[in-house]
Formats: C-alpha cells, sequence, structure tokens
C-alpha cells in the first residue's frame, strides 16, 4: 500500500482510533485489577505501598483499591479449631503431656493492629508461647492425681488465664477444653494397680456381702 496516497485526514483518524483502543485497553486492565472481593466471615484490610497499612476494616462485598498502589489483605474473622500439646511438670513432679483444643478468631476492628504487630499468621505467633506459658502455670499447682479428678477445674482456671492473655494481642478465645491428658509410664502403672486394687476391694466387698445375706437366709429359715 502507498501510504502517500492515503489523505491526511484519514491518517489521522486511524491514529486517533489506535489511541483510542490503547488507552481504553489501559483502562479495561486497570478497572480488572482495581476490585477486589470480600467473602462471607472475612474481613479486608489494605496495605498501600506509600503509605503503609489503612486504618479502615472493609466487611463483605466488593471493594474498589487503586492497582500497583494497593494490596487487599483477607482475613478470616470466624472461629478457627486449634489442636495445641505441651509438656510440663506437676507438683509432685510428674511430666504431663496436655492437649488443648482451643477456638480462636481475630478482633474484626484491630485487624490493622494485629497485621502491623503479628502478620497474617497471627495464631501460629501468638497461641504455641502462651499455651505453653499458660499450662506449665496451672499444672504446677496441682499433683498429677488432683489433674485427673480435678479436670473441669484445671480447665476452666487454663481457659480464664488464656481468654485474658490472647486479648491482650486482640485475639477472642471462644472455647477452651482439655482433649487428653498422658502422663509418665510409671505413674500411669501405679495409676493402672491402684484402679486394679479398687476393683478388687469392691469385688471383695461385693462377696462379703453375698455371703453375709446367705447365711441370714439359713439363719432365718
Amino acid at each position: 500500500m502507498d501510504f502517500k496516497n492515503i489523505p491526511k485526514g484519514s491518517v489521522g483518524a486511524m491514529s486517533a482510533l489506535v489511541k483510542v483502543r490503547i488507552i481504553g485497553g489501559i483502562g479495561l486492565y486497570a478497572a480488572s485489577n482495581s476490585l477486589y472481593n470480600v467473602e462471607g466471615g472475612c474481613r479486608a484490610i489494605v496495605f498501600n505501598h506509600l503509605v503503609g497499612v489503612k486504618d479502615k476494616v472493609y466487611p463483605e462485598g466488593t471493594h474498589f483499591m487503586i492497582s500497583w498502589f494497593d494490596r487487599p489483605i483477607i482475613y478470616d474473622v470466624r472461629a478457627k479449631a486449634n489442636l495445641v500439646e505441651s509438656t510440663s511438670g506437676s507438683r509432685d513432679l510428674q511430666m504431663v503431656k496436655i492437649g488443648l483444643r482451643v477456638l480462636t478468631r481475630p478482633e474484626p476492628d484491630q485487624l490493622p493492629t494485629i497485621y502491623r504487630t503479628l502478620g497474617e499468621n497471627y495464631n501460629e505467633r501468638v497461641l504455641p508461647s502462651i499455651i505453653h506459658e499458660t499450662l506449665k502455670d496451672v499444672v504446677a499447682q496441682y499433683n498429677a492425681s488432683k489433674l485427673i479428678t480435678q479436670r473441669k477445674v484445671v480447665s476452666r482456671e487454663i481457659r480464664k488465664i488464656l481468654i485474658e492473655r490472647a486479648a491482650n494481642f486482640n485475639i477472642s478465645l471462644d472455647d477452651v477444653s482439655i482433649t487428653n491428658l498422658t502422663f509418665g509410664k510409671e505413674f500411669t502403672t501405679a495409676i493402672e494397680a491402684k484402679q486394679i486394687a479398687a476393683q478388687e476391694a469392691e469385688r471383695a466387698k461385693f462377696v462379703m456381702e453375698a455371703e453375709q445375706d446367705k447365711k441370714g437366709v439359713v439363719i432365718r429359715a
């Protein structure tokens, strides 16, 4: 094609059309990358590359952000189950492995602070340390046998302390429960022997009462 024969007006129109298409393409790309969704049960905060984390917390729905400058950070604010095990020494120096089930969730209005201080993996950074410290303090107050017989009391005490400590990190604990107690081999053997002795004593008592009842029947006869 001989471009010299194309009228100047046509060349200008073609050039303008190309510019419009380029600008339109850039606009569509920017628009498609300027929207993000927050799913149900989640909240979002925005990290801006110029000013850092913004203080606003965004609810469920579709939101606008500035491409290349903003990055949304999504947090699940529903209660999450965490299973943690810790080994501590009892008051009578027995080693006890305790398994805990903890339901946690972040405080939605404190998400900017949580991100600044703990990042996205807040549970992994906080829970192990406060759980180990709490179990160490509580278990040391009880003899091993009391941990078994007063399990509900121990569980309530652990729950109370953990709720207070987690609140310092803007984390809510909805539930704390002991899932298992495991003791050392020697203590476990001693407990089993004690249980067997108790069962045998109960059996002997039953046999003795049965014999006495039998004698009573014979005498009355």
